[in-house]
């Protein structure tokens, strides 16, 4: 009983594991993005 209980809780980890690495994959690419807007307006100004 106890063997079973432990494999269902695997998945759902695994599942929180890629979110959260596409989190960090959208916080990436929007801190890139804030930080070349902020550059470009400081060079065209």
């Amino acid at each position: 009983m106890s063997a079973t209980r432990k494999r269902p809780p695997a998945l759902p980890s695994k599942q929180k594991e890629e979110v959260n690495k596409k989190a960090l994959i959208w916080l990436g690419v929007a801190f890139a993005v804030i930080v070349i807007g902020v550059s470009v307006l400081l060079l065209v100004s």
